[in-house]
């Protein structure tokens, strides 16, 4: 079973076990996340593509550590003027633990409305 979520601005495959790279997030470690904004649910045979999210469905996850990826470097050039800049960047990001995908089971009336406008 996996999902595909929206976090950060980017969208993310993620499967339970899966530990993810996120962009930063203010929450401390160890403390768990909810996702609301998933996009697709994939349960073997069978996929769940929301419009634009699916319904009821969610991702909860552990935060795991914080920190800083591996520095790079932006350097700055202009031909003929001696002008150079060298710049260096490193970008914080949060590792989380996907601990559960799971998706509410919704009554058979608006399984019937969600068939009927597709």
């Amino acid at each position: 079973m996996y999902a595909i979520i929206e976090a950060c601005g980017k969208q993310y495959k993620v499967s339970e076990g899966d530990v993810v790279s996120l962009e930063k997030l203010d929450v401390n470690e160890g403390e768990k996340v909810t996702f609301d904004q998933v996009l697709l649910i994939s349960d073997g045979d069978k996929i769940k593509v929301g419009t634009p999210t699916v319904k009821s469905a969610k991702v909860e996850a552990t935060v795991v550590e914080h920190g800083k990826a591996k520095k790079i470097r932006v350097y700055k050039y202009k031909a003929k003027k001696n002008e150079r800049k060298t710049q260096g960047h490193r970008q914080p990001y949060t590792k989380i633990k996907i601990e559960k995908i799971s998706q509410r089971a919704s009554s058979k009336k608006a399984a019937d409305t969600e068939e009927t406008a597709e």
